[in-house]
């Protein structure tokens, strides 16, 4: 399947992190050299994707300066962060019409690129989202529980186990349901709950290992993956 449109989530504040994003986005925090954000954009590059739109807002400048001469287009939220469902409407004008794929800055994979995974099962027919997951005791930096639960045929359902997979902040959306919530900044997973009713949301597990660098720790453990 050929590429989708990309949104990369770089907005947020990073406090997680502590004093490392005291005066540094999240998604130019370094892990094993290279900040997050070129780790992400590494994986877009290898799945072919042609089209990147990055959200800012937090030290926003700091991460247009470090994309200065590429061909990637920004969506400043300036006066508030929208959070992901809004950041992503917000991005729609820069990313196009039709389905997109979405991805977190603040992680490291190995294994299979995620994103030409989720494109090798993106079923248009039947899924108006697909996300990627992986189960809990693998989530490498996560903490708490799993998020979804997997029934026979890959769709999905909430859950808040132990034993349920974690989402791993990849993605691919239909965004038309986004016209429909009234709120200015609202989660993703609003989008989601329509999608879970109408029995279209599907889950894939991930082919491969990841670390969420939301906080410090996650920096060493994402170094010790084999990527």
């Amino acid at each position: 399947m050929r590429p989708l449109p990309l949104m990369l989530f770089a907005a947020g504040f990073g406090t997680r992190m502590g004093a490392l994003t005291q005066n540094r986005p999240k998604p130019l925090i370094e892990v094993g050299g290279k900040p997050l954000i070129d780790h992400a954009l590494a994986m877009a590059r290898s799945a072919g994707v042609a089209k990147i739109v990055v959200n800012l807002h937090y030290l926003g400048p700091q991460i247009a300066a470090h994309l200065h001469g590429s061909d990637i287009q920004l969506s400043w939220e300036t006066e508030q962060i929208l959070e992901t469902g809004g950041g992503l409407r917000a991005a729609l004008p820069l990313l196009g019409v039709g389905p997109v794929m979405t991805l977190n800055t603040d992680a490291v994979w190995s294994g299979q690129n995620p994103l030409t995974q989720l494109l090798a099962a993106w079923d248009p027919a039947k899924m108006d989202a697909l996300l990627l997951l992986l189960p809990c005791d693998k989530a490498l930096g996560h903490t708490g529980h799993g998020d979804f639960l997997l029934d026979p045929d890959g769709r999905i359902s909430r859950a808040n186990g132990a034993d349920a997979p974690v989402y791993l902040g990849a993605q691919i959306l239909k965004t038309e349901s986004l016209s429909a919530i009234s709120e200015p900044v609202f989660s993703l997973n609003r989008l989601w709950d329509i999608s879970i009713a109408n029995n279209r949301a599907f889950g894939l597990i991930h082919q491969g290992g990841w670390c969420d660098v939301g906080r410090p720790e996650g920096i060493a453990l994402a170094e010790s993956l084999d990527v």
